[in-house]
């Protein structure tokens, strides 16, 4: 059960996102859980293999890389997603971090609900 609140929370905050960043579009309420679920099966297959690939570049940028990682991730599911489109490098940075800190807040908000 915990896992579908979280995958609703993440669809929220894709759709807070697409109207805050104007490079961001989302067709729709099943487009933005279609996204969420792309987005989390991405993050656990492909991005550990990514961030472990990408490892001496982000030790010399002190981490920073992973922000480009994230970006990256977040336009491939743009890419798979159809009815999510992400424009450009500012977009999908932009996106990214908006749609962490949204997600990262929204299950802390959860979390303390339950408690």
């Amino acid at each position: 059960m915990g896992w579908i609140v979280r995958l609703l929370l993440n669809a929220l905050a894709v759709l807070i996102a697409a109207q805050v960043i104007p490079q961001i579009d989302v067709s729709g309420y099943g487009t933005a859980l279609l996204v969420a679920i792309v987005l989390g099966i991405i993050n656990t297959f492909i991005r550990p293999i990514l961030v472990f690939l990408t490892l001496p570049i982000s030790i010399l940028t002190l981490g920073l890389f992973i922000f480009i990682l994230n970006a990256f991730l977040f336009w491939l599911t743009g890419a798979f997603v159809a009815g999510f489109e992400v424009q450009g490098i500012t977009g999908a940075l932009l996106g990214s971090i908006l749609v962490s800190v949204i997600s990262w807040l929204l299950n802390g908000i959860w979390k303390g609900l339950r408690s």
